[in-house]
C-alpha cells in the first residue's frame, strides 16, 4: 500500500525521474524560466526550491550538498552567486508556475516555471496597468477635445498679432 507517499512519480522510475529534475533545475537555474507539463512544473518546484533555500548560506557544506542534487558546476555558481543575491531577504517562493493550457498533440497540460526575483515583466505589470471604472466616462474624447482645441488658439494668435499690427498701423496713419 502507499499510504502518505504523496509526491508524482512522473511515470519513471526513482533513477530516471532524479535525473529528470536535476535536468530541469540546472535548466531553471541557467535560463530562469523554462516550459514543461503542469505535472513536471510541480513536482520541480518541490525539488528545486529547498535548494534555493540552501544556497542563502554559502558554505562548502551548502555547496556539497546542492552539487550532490545538481551535478553541474556552472549550475551551482550560478545558484549560490545571482540566484542566492536577489532571494536573499525572501522568506520562500522562489518559484513561479503559470498554466498555459494544453498542448495540441497529447493534450497535457502546459505550464512555465520561473524564478519570481528574475521576472521584469510581473514587476512592471502593476505599475503600468490601468482599469477603467466605469463605461460612460468618456476620458478618450475628453482627451481628444483639448488637443484639437489647441491648434485652433495656436491659429487664433497669429490671427490676433496681425490685428494688433494693423491696430498699430492706423493710429500711425492718422
Amino acid at each position: 500500500m502507499r499510504h502518505n507517499k504523496k509526491f508524482n512519480h512522473l511515470g519513471r522510475t526513482a533513477s530516471h525521474r532524479g535525473a529528470m529534475l536535476a535536468n530541469m533545475a540546472v535548466s531553471l537555474i541557467m535560463h530562469k524560466r523554462i516550459t514543461t507539463t503542469l505535472a513536471k512544473a510541480k513536482a520541480l518546484k518541490k525539488y528545486v526550491e529547498p535548494l534555493i533555500t540552501r544556497s542563502k548560506n554559502d558554505t562548502t557544506t551548502s555547496r556539497r550538498v546542492v552539487f550532490r542534487y545538481l551535478q553541474d558546476k556552472e549550475a551551482v555558481k550560478t545558484l549560490f552567486g545571482e540566484v542566492a543575491a536577489k532571494v536573499a531577504n525572501r522568506p520562500g517562493g522562489y518559484t513561479r508556475v503559470i498554466k498555459l493550457g494544453i498542448r495540441q498533440g497529447d493534450a497535457a497540460e502546459l505550464a512555465f516555471i520561473e524564478l519570481v526575483d528574475f521576472d521584469e515583466n510581473m514587476a512592471k505589470a502593476p505599475a503600468a496597468k490601468k482599469t477603467r471604472r466605469s463605461r460612460r466616462s468618456n476620458k478618450s474624447a475628453e482627451a481628444a477635445a483639448p488637443a484639437a482645441e489647441a491648434p485652433k488658439a495656436e491659429e487664433a494668435a497669429p490671427a490676433a498679432d496681425a490685428a494688433e499690427a494693423k491696430a498699430e498701423e492706423a493710429p500711425k496713419a492718422e
